[in-house]
């Protein structure tokens, strides 16, 4: 597997890859979000990171399974649950894994590797909203030794507020 930020020339892919969550369960995500927008958001800054499979060839890409984004949500970073020694932090989100790739360890690889990014930035800590009842979500954030700063509301749903040092 290759773990590397998204090229533009992604976008159509990655905004597919998003839609095929939709429905699945513990996906919250809605045809209002994440959109276009988001894509291009997290393109524009180069904090939109992919997961493919590795090809044989160096020039072949593999296909697409999974994505990650270091988000920037001033609403997200104003929660008062988040812990105030540990920065500076980052946000991620928008983690997503093709269906047919999941319950395979992705998301956890998603998360080391954007942490190692993260870290390698100097961040020191990390951030990240998980809806509640997203059972499996769960099980890989307290395997990876977050922990839980607090809860929230936030854009119609319920979510648990885990943080991390990095």
């Amino acid at each position: 597997m290759e773990f590397r930020r998204a090229r533009r020339e992604e976008a159509e892919e990655i905004l597919q890859l998003y839609r095929s969550l939709i429905g699945t369960e513990y996906c919250v995500w809605t045809e209002n979000y994440p959109t276009e927008r988001e894509v291009e958001f997290d393109l524009s800054r180069n904090a939109l990171f992919c997961l493919h499979e590795r090809m044989p060839e160096p020039d072949e890409r593999g296909r697409l399974i999974g994505t990650i984004s270091i988000d920037d949500d001033p609403e997200v970073e104003a929660l008062s649950c988040w812990s105030e020694d540990l920065t500076p932090v980052a946000e991620l989100s928008r983690l997503g894994v093709a269906v047919e790739y999941q319950n395979r360890g992705i998301a956890r690889i998603l998360l080391q590797e954007a942490m190692a990014e993260l870290k390698s930035q100097g961040y020191k800590a990390v951030h990240i909203l998980v809806a509640k009842d997203n059972v499996k979500a769960l099980r890989s954030y307290e395997k990876l030794h977050f922990t839980t700063a607090g809860e929230c509301e936030l854009f119609g749903h319920s979510y648990w507020c885990y943080e991390k040092e990095l």
